[in-house]
């Protein structure tokens, strides 16, 4: 089952980064955020990737090219104002398989792919997402008339559930993308979503985007502990 990797945005929100490699590239631990996504997948037996790059795609093809670990990775470049629908399309078409896995690759967590592909085979669904808590940013106020009776953290437990990736595919999810400049979440998600095609695991673990400098930085201290939370078992 082949994994397909999200890796060719412009990554904007992180400009100090990325102006000369793709957000995935940027490091962690010395390592790219890339690397520390593909392990969480490799550690539980699944070692074969497909990168769909665009921004700064050569930096992504160069590295493939010189990896050391023992992995089947392929790079594919889907073009710099390719979305993710059609990234994921021309990754599918290039690469046929029975089912896929695919994720962006800019998020960590330590996503149970077993127990992800077991709410997969529930009913007849062409593709599975990630449900996941958003990581809390702001601390929250508890107001009685104009006084401020708490001041608090939020729990990230309060904050709902997002699309945090890590999903499965079916390769019939292809005919729910309708172009290359449409995004997946706001196109063919919604239309599975319609058509009652699309399921979601609730992970209750550890996630986290990398969108901000900020969040780079959580991510640096995070990779200093025993074992990293995205590599702890669930």
């Amino acid at each position: 089952m082949k994994t397909i990797l999200l890796a060719g945005g412009l990554g904007t929100r992180i400009s100090e980064e990325t102006e000369t490699k793709p957000k995935p590239m940027v490091l962690i631990d010395g390592k790219p955020l890339l690397w520390h996504l593909m392990n969480i997948y490799a550690r539980q037996g699944y070692r074969d990737f497909v990168i769909a790059t665009g921004y700064q795609g050569e930096v992504i093809h160069r590295w493939v090219a010189e990896l050391q670990e023992n992995w089947n990775v392929k790079a594919l470049d889907t073009g710099e104002s390719t979305q993710t629908g059609g990234r994921i399309k021309q990754c599918i078409s290039a690469f046929p398989d029975n089912q896929y896995l695919a994720t962006y690759g800019d998020g960590l967590g330590n996503v149970n792919i077993h127990k992800l592909l077991g709410i997969h085979r529930q009913g007849a669904p062409i593709a599975t997402l990630t449900a996941v808590r958003p990581p809390a940013r702001f601390g929250y106020v508890k107001i009685d008339g104009v006084q401020a009776r708490h001041f608090g953290e939020k729990n990230q437990a309060d904050e709902g559930w997002i699309n945090g990736g890590f999903f499965v595919l079916q390769p019939q999810v292809i005919d729910f993308i309708s172009s290359a400049a449409e995004p997946f979440e706001t196109g063919a998600l919604t239309r599975l979503a319609k058509h009652g095609k699309l399921n979601a695991y609730q992970h209750r673990g550890f996630w986290q985007p990398m969108d901000t400098l900020r969040e780079k930085m959580a991510l640096e201290k995070l990779a200093t502990l025993d074992p990293v939370p995205w590599l702890e078992e669930l």
